[in-house]
């Protein structure tokens, strides 16, 4: 008897084991059906931890997400922007889809037995899949963004009565490509929705011409000069020009252009036809003599020059036939620089024949500031290309050296703090030529002018002034004037 009990005490063990296992095994079954309908745990679709949700869920965690704003900060601006106002569109569909195959790559039984041995499915982070429609993004950066909140430069401002400008403030510009991918970023990404938006600053631009013109204006009027002011100057890299004549605040005309008598800046138009008449190299004696007349302001040795490359009898008459060459009209010169016995009747100009305002005008030497002022841009042309006006009208006969000595002629007349160069800095280069002389009847300064090429950091100018006045021309307060003008046209080229 004893033995049936223990048998059968074995028996009904064996069955509870039997019984228990069954159990424990249809429970784990269970369970890992319901963990196999989820996504397998570490699972991560677009950077956002899945592991665990249903299909369901996890399409709505998605599109959570990924719908919050951008927020853009922009200077002291923060904007937001709706991912829908960019096109962003998520592909749910693709990246559930992607998922699921992660679900269900082993066989049900092979992840069943890896379950129970409480091994996880590998699994591969699913990349996010999305668009986005970059011409509406770039339209709203345009037209919303960077016309809205783009700050523009501000202009300098002229320091009524003085020389100087207040200066202008930078601006910002968005740089939108730049910002087109950053905002990419951040619409891809679930937890960095935060961007800086990139911008370049834009430097202040110069003044305007018209403030310039006035600052200009002011600078005669603040000096109380009552006679005759015409001022021209060039912009070499844009040829804007600034015209204007002046007189007790009133503003003369110039067209034409006012006559002046032409004193030593005769000697730039003398210099062009001697050089015109010359065989490369020039000879010795010859530069000498430029060097004479234009670094000391001899008259003789412009007569002498004339006479030995032009002719004796008719060098002043073909000095003037050059000018007309060139389309001067108002400039001329009938006699020789020692002489005031005129080669021929008094030349008519379109200058000389207003009846509105004279200078008095030397009835065998006159020019206007603007024809001197062009005739200079003619041989700066020439010496920076070996074109322009020279070239065209005296073809081959004025070549890019003969100009460049020209120009060197004319920087080598140096000037101590008078005119045009006591308004420049020490260092500027400046190849100009400056006139004054006294009146023959009453020993007075009548005319003074001083016109030349300014080069500068911020650009290269023609600047021509020619002052009159009927009773005199008083030398330090006139100086004085000139320079100013002189220092404000640098200034507005190198503002700070």
């Amino acid at each position: 008897m004893k033995r049936n009990r223990s048998f059968s005490a074995l028996r009904w063990f064996s069955v509870f084991f039997i019984f228990s296992a069954v159990i424990l095994t249809v429970t784990q079954l269970i369970s890992f059906s319901r963990i196999r309908s989820n996504f397998p745990a570490g699972l991560r679709i677009a950077g956002i931890p899945v592991g665990g949700l249903d299909r369901q869920t996890t399409a709505q965690r998605l599109l959570v997400a990924f719908s919050m704003p951008v927020e853009m900060r922009y200077n002291d601006a923060v904007i937001q922007i709706k991912p829908d106002v960019a096109g962003f569109e998520l592909d749910l569909e693709g990246m559930l889809t992607a998922a699921d195959l992660q679900r269900t790559s082993q066989p049900f039984w092979v992840g069943f037995w890896e379950f129970l041995w409480n091994q996880q499915l590998p699994t591969t982070e699913v990349p996010l899949k999305s668009s986005i429609n970059e011409d509406r993004l770039r339209n709203f950066l345009q037209f919303e963004i960077a016309s809205r909140y783009d700050q523009p430069p501000t202009q300098p401002i002229p320091i009524a009565g003085s020389t100087g400008f207040i200066a202008g403030q930078p601006g910002s510009v968005l740089n939108i490509d730049r910002a087109i991918k950053l905002i990419t970023d951040a619409l891809h990404s679930p937890t960095s929705r935060v961007v800086n938006l990139s911008f370049s600053s834009t430097n202040a631009p110069r003044p305007s011409f018209t403030n310039l013109e006035i600052l200009l204006q002011q600078i005669i009027k603040v000096n109380n000069f009552d006679g005759i002011v015409d001022l021209y100057m060039e912009d070499l890299q844009t040829n804007e020009t600034i015209h204007f004549g002046y007189q007790n605040g009133t503003i003369l005309s110039t067209h034409p252009d006012i006559a002046f008598s032409a004193i030593s800046t005769i000697k730039i138009p003398i210099m062009i036809s001697a050089f015109r008449r010359l065989d490369e190299p020039a000879p010795e004696y010859i530069l000498n003599q430029i060097i004479l007349m234009i670094e000391q302001s001899g008259n003789g040795p412009a007569d002498i020059l004339m006479q030995s490359v032009m002719g004796e009898n008719v060098a002043p008459l073909e000095v003037t036939q050059d000018m007309q060459t060139l389309g001067l009209q108002n400039t001329f010169l009938g006699a020789y620089m020692t002489s005031s016995v005129p080669l021929y009747r008094p030349l008519k100009t379109p200058s000389n024949q207003r009846t509105d305002i004279t200078t008095d005008p030397d009835p065998v030497s006159q020019t206007t500031p603007s024809d001197i002022g062009q005739l200079l841009g003619d041989i700066y042309m020439c010496d920076n290309t070996g074109g322009g006006a020279l070239a065209a009208a005296f073809p081959g006969e004025i070549s890019q050296a003969e100009c460049q000595q020209m120009i060197n002629f004319l920087v080598d007349n140096k000037t101590v703090a008078i005119l045009l160069q006591a308004g420049l800095p020490e260092g500027i280069k400046i190849a100009h030529k400056h006139a004054y002389a006294t009146d023959e009847s009453d020993g007075l300064i009548h005319t003074m002018g001083d016109s030349g090429i300014v080069y500068t950091p911020g650009g290269d100018y023609i600047v021509s002034v020619f002052v009159y006045h009927p009773v005199q021309v008083v030398w330090n307060p006139t100086n004085k004037m000139v320079s100013e003008l002189s220092q404000a046209i640098y200034n507005y080229f190198n503002l700070e």
